[in-house]
């Protein structure tokens, strides 16, 4: 499993911003990040390198921080190939809460970060499908 940070974000000018700009500072890497919105707030989630060190200086500089344990796939990049990996766990009733790609790409695959609802089983039912999951380290050092 990889770590992924999250970020509440009041639905207000340049918040998004300033959370950049404290990355910036600290000379931190975005891996992969998604932003979702609600009315009154948004949640940014984002893959780092030294996730625990980013939410600290996150919650130092002022927002609501979060870390959460999310799979990261290799999914074969062509038509379908997300289908079928999103049907193997359907069909051992695992429940996907959402996911996001990477922004790095890797030749003929899809690196795509999922959060289910139970890991330890998407794990075991994802390997006996011979679905390559990424460790921390990998992903890191893309």
């Amino acid at each position: 499993m990889v770590k992924q940070v999250s970020v509440f974000l009041e639905n207000k000018l340049g918040r998004l911003s300033e959370v950049t700009d404290l990355l910036k500072q600290h000379d931190i890497d975005i891996s992969a990040i998604s932003l979702a919105d609600t009315t009154n707030f948004g949640i940014l989630r984002m893959i780092v390198s030294n996730p625990q060190d980013v939410a600290k200086i996150i919650k130092e500089g002022g927002f609501t921080v979060s870390i959460t344990d999310v799979l990261a796939l290799k999914v074969c990049d062509k038509p379908g190939g997300l289908a079928d990996v999103l049907k193997i766990l359907r069909d051992k009733n695992i429940s996907v809460e959402y996911l996001y790609s990477f922004v790095k790409q890797t030749s003929g695959e899809a690196l795509i970060l999922v959060k289910v609802s139970d890991p330890q089983d998407a794990i075991e039912t994802l390997k006996a499908s011979n679905i390559k999951l990424l460790t921390e380290e990998e992903v890191y050092s893309l």
